[in-house]
């Protein structure tokens, strides 16, 4: 079989003949024809998935600092330089006890994982989102990554918020979930390459802990249930070694992306609405 006329079977991750009428291995159908799948890409290199997840973070950044006034206080202070309004990032869906529990936005808990305060906060979430990403994404193939990204956040901001943290935002939240998740495949899978995840993964966590105690405003209870969130989301999906991701697992993946999508082009609209009056 030649490497151009084969390819990886989108259920099952076995190498066949690109024109197989049935794969030989799970019996599905037509497995070289692409399908009207959007995630199709993603399926065949997970990994890919990360690059659009930092670009929707970096346009989200981009907008909230059109909405209001810079703060350039930067120079004196990093933590702060180029940091949107709060008015602004309201708008956009910053979440915490303010905006769901007063106010109502429930969708803000998705909205936040996708704002940023300062340059440098993009900066450190991004940098640990190409990092870890491509590594979960590969191990838990692009639909279980999309749920434990993306509920991960979701359960992080709701605990915070319960928490009384009155406003939030970030994708360090849905990050930890990424921890948690390959926390709990190291330790589930086990051997040298298990304790070289575990190991790895135990290095993230001390730094969250130590970036928890010196940093100000940092927003721990969303840490801390993002990890809880993605060490369970992991255990109750499974990772690839495991099991192919099935029809139900394809479902969810993708529920959780158009659910996202229409709450981030819903925040955009109506933030940009408000801004032109």
């Amino acid at each position: 079989m030649s490497q151009r006329n084969s390819i990886l079977c989108p259920r099952c991750r076995k190498l066949i003949s690109r024109d197989e009428d049935v794969c030989p291995w799970c019996g599905l159908k037509h497995p070289g024809r692409r399908p009207a799948n959007p995630l199709w890409r993603w399926q065949q290199d997970p990994s890919a998935i990360i690059r659009p997840l930092i670009a929707i973070n970096v346009i989200f950044y981009v907008v909230s600092l059109l909405l209001g006034p810079l703060n350039f206080s930067g120079f004196h202070n990093p933590l702060s330089f180029l940091a949107p309004s709060n008015h602004g990032l309201l708008l956009l869906g910053a979440t915490g006890a303010l905006p769901v529990l007063q106010l109502g936005r429930w969708w803000s808990l998705v909205a936040a994982s996708f704002l940023h305060g300062s340059l440098l906060h993009l900066l450190f979430n991004m940098v640990a989102l190409s990092q870890l990403g491509p590594f979960a994404a590969s191990l838990f193939g692009v639909y279980r990554f999309l749920l434990i990204y993306i509920v991960s956040g979701i359960v992080g901001f709701y605990l915070s918020a319960l928490a009384g943290v009155m406003l939030t935002i970030g994708a360090s939240a849905a990050l930890c979930g990424l921890i948690g998740a390959l926390l709990y495949y190291g330790l589930r899978r086990g051997g040298d390459f298990g304790r070289l995840v575990v190991s790895q993964v135990r290095g993230w966590v001390v730094g969250l802990i130590l970036i928890g105690l010196f940093l100000p405003s940092i927003n721990n209870w969303g840490h801390g249930g993002g990890l809880a969130a993605g060490f369970a989301l992991a255990a109750l999906l499974g990772y690839r070694e495991r099991s192919a991701e099935g029809p139900l697992l394809r479902a969810g993946g993708i529920a959780v992306l158009l659910l996202t999508l229409t709450i981030l082009v819903w925040a955009l609209g109506q933030s940009l609405f408000y801004f032109f009056q």
